[in-house]
């Protein structure tokens, strides 16, 4: 969740440091702080708050400013280990003030770790589990003194290269952590490089011409390189001006993947809007349309990004799960009726934090269907590396080249939206769900339950659907002026039917992390077994309905349960495709959406909900691109 930027070249480290958290503060706004090498001295300052905060102790605090060198880091902080103070956000230093480290993940067995420095005398300031690294690279680097803790024995390092004290040290440090860590580091006495290390947490470098950036985003220093190296999985790079060199945690050398990062800067400002989330929900039909072009070969066949699995691999699948958390779980359980309709696969999704934990009946003929925005979400990456090792077939779906959980999978499709700084999903969103159903189309395709036209027919309409989202934003004004008179509502409850039930899900979830609102999402066909009993006058209930021709069998059914909410005094919103006149003399607002295929409609019903909760939440004064106690980016169980 945290975003860490490190920094070794020709530039001011300050500087490099703190344009790099602008860009990553959506990872976590807890804390934040910086940490520099130069003139012969470690320089810190910390701030509990967001990122404004530490620059103004930057400005106004004359011992602060200017920190010269041009080694440096700087970190943003979602809080796991010890709440959000300035004597908890990072970085933390050791005994002897030479030694800082910034932190993203969280170490399992800091406590034990925390009992045995305090034991030898080291004295821990913070509430961190970080803390810990910062004083156990201090007794490494002091060598065999009086109340050294003790080194776990293991195989000397296999080549020499990457053999600088400060990257020996972490890696005997690394070795003896449990957990899930992305570690960054700095010392007094060694301006020349800067370290990082991870496992089960994401790590990039950045390779620029004589210097080099750590970072856990690209987009921390996408203003200086679009060139980027892959680091794995317990693994430690030592960054330098004139190079990195990256060893296993034993010490033996490894080649990392290089890849060029086709976005740029300036895909991550705002770009004249007062909020990310303002942006990126009108970029939706760019990103739909990034999402589905070229996927479509000349000879009708649908094209996946990596795929290191056989025709055969996939027409041997007798089962599909789904794994996913939050957003993306929703895109997943639309997923699940494309890929049981078009495949006549049983298909099941799983909250990914469950998954493992259930013991899910999986074999080689299991395909797992990986869904996350960042490629780094750890339940999601847990749930992965479980399926893995009971053998079932992995694909992802990413938004994020070159992440953890795609370089886990053996297929992967990505779904290019570029950047989404907003921490409340809107376009990759979109995303997901056209990819879910090209996974869908994928499967029935080489299964051969769906014929090569039949499918190109299918991806055809779907490629369409970008206009559909342009038109759909272009009339939404009606559903903004309508969140902002029910700023003062307690709650709202969403209903909806088939695909519509995830949307309605999503629609909840958007207003309870935008404008910590009570919401609930329910199967419409579900309101007389028990939620009925919380409509009350004036309740505001936002129906999605289904396609009077697509879903005429639905259709009457949700007709007659929003006249049941209506009869109790609800005042219903509804979403309603073009020229259904069915749901008028019962709607107290009607939002109107382009019709299209059924299992394509969440592509537009889930439009009016994002900005329904976008608008109410600013109607209330609210930073939605920033909500309360979350993070872009879910790197911790």
């Amino acid at each position: 969740m945290c975003g860490i930027i490190g920094y070794v070249g020709d530039q001011s480290a300050l500087d490099v440091a703190l344009n790099g958290l602008r860009r990553l503060e959506y990872r976590g706004y807890d804390s934040s702080g910086v940490a520099v090498v130069g003139a012969g001295a470690l320089r810190t300052a910390r701030r509990a708050g967001k990122l404004a905060n530490l620059e103004k102790l930057l400005s106004e605090g004359p011992e602060m400013n200017p920190m010269p060198g041009t080694t440096g880091m700087g970190h943003t902080r979602w809080a796991t280990h010890g709440g959000p103070t300035d004597v908890n956000a990072h970085p933390h230093t050791d005994c002897t003030g030479a030694i800082a480290v910034i932190h993203n993940g969280i170490i399992e067995n800091f406590a034990a770790l925390r009992a045995e420095l305090e034991g030898v005398g080291h004295e821990l300031a913070s509430e961190t589990d970080t803390e810990v690294v910062a004083h156990l690279l201090e007794i490494e680097l002091a060598g065999a003194e009086a109340g050294v803790v003790p080194e776990q024995p293991v195989a000397p390092p296999r080549a020499a290269a990457g053999a600088h004290p400060l990257t020996g040290a972490l890696r005997r440090v690394c070795r003896r952590l449990e957990g899930a860590f992305t570690l960054v580091v700095l010392h007094r006495d060694y301006p020349e490089v800067v370290v990082g290390a991870r496992r089960n947490s994401p790590l990039v470098v950045g390779l620029g011409q004589g210097e080099a950036f750590l970072a856990s985003d690209v987009s921390a220093f996408i203003a200086h390189t679009r060139e980027a190296l892959e680091i794995g999985q317990d693994q430690v790079v030592e960054a330098r001006r004139d190079g990195v060199t990256v060893t296993d945690f034993d010490g033996e050398i490894v080649e990392g993947r290089r890849y060029h990062v086709d976005w740029d800067a300036s895909a991550a400002e705002k770009g004249g809007y007062p909020y990310f989330m303002l942006k990126e929900i009108n970029e939706q039909p760019t990103a739909l349309a990034d999402t589905l072009r070229g996927r479509l070969s000349a000879d009708g066949a649908i094209v996946l990004d990596e795929e290191r699995l056989s025709a055969q691999d996939f027409r041997d699948v007798d089962k599909v799960f789904i794994v996913a958390c939050g957003t993306a779980y929703h895109a997943g359980l639309i997923a699940k009726y494309a890929v049981e309709h078009w495949t006549r696969l049983p298909c099941e999704v799983e909250m990914a934090s469950e998954f493992r934990y259930r013991d899910p009946v999986l074999d080689r003929s299991t395909l797992v269907i990986a869904i996350s925005q960042s490629g780094e979400t750890l339940d999601t990456l847990m749930a992965v590396k479980h399926a893995r090792e009971q053998k079932a077939r992995v694909l992802a779906i990413c938004n994020t080249n070159g992440s953890t959980i795609p370089r886990e999978s053996d297929a992967v499709l990505y779904t290019r939206c570029g950047p989404e700084v907003g921490v409340a999903s809107t376009k990759t969103f979109l995303g997901q769900v056209a990819a879910c159903l090209l996974v869908g189309l994928y499967l029935a395709q080489v299964r051969g339950v769906l014929y090569g036209d039949e499918v190109a027919a299918y991806v055809e309409r779907l490629q369409r659907t970008p206009e559909l989202v342009e038109r759909t934003l272009a009339r939404l004004e009606p559903m903004r002026e309508l969140a902002r008179s029910l700023a003062g509502a307690k709650a709202v409850l969403f209903l909806g039917r088939h695909v519509g039930y995830p949307v309605a899900l999503e629609g909840a979830l958007k207003l309870k992390e935008l404008a910590y609102m009570h919401a609930e999402g329910f199967p419409a066909g579900e309101l007389k077994h028990g939620p009925i009993a919380l409509i009350e006058p004036g309740l505001p209930v936002l129906v999605i309905v289904p396609s009077p021709r697509g879903r005429a069998n639905l259709h009457g059914k949700i007709v007659s349960n929003i006249q049941e909410v209506r009869a109790r005094g609800a005042r219903t919103i509804v979403i309603a495709e073009d020229g259904d006149v069915a749901v008028e003399p019962y709607a107290d607002h009607l939002i109107r959406v382009p019709a299209t295929a059924s299992l394509f409609a969440p592509l537009v019903t889930t439009l009016p909900l994002q900005v329904f909760a976008c608008e109410l939440a600013l109607a209330r004064g609210l930073d939605v691109d920033q909500p309360r106690n979350l993070a872009k980016s879910v790197t911790v169980e």
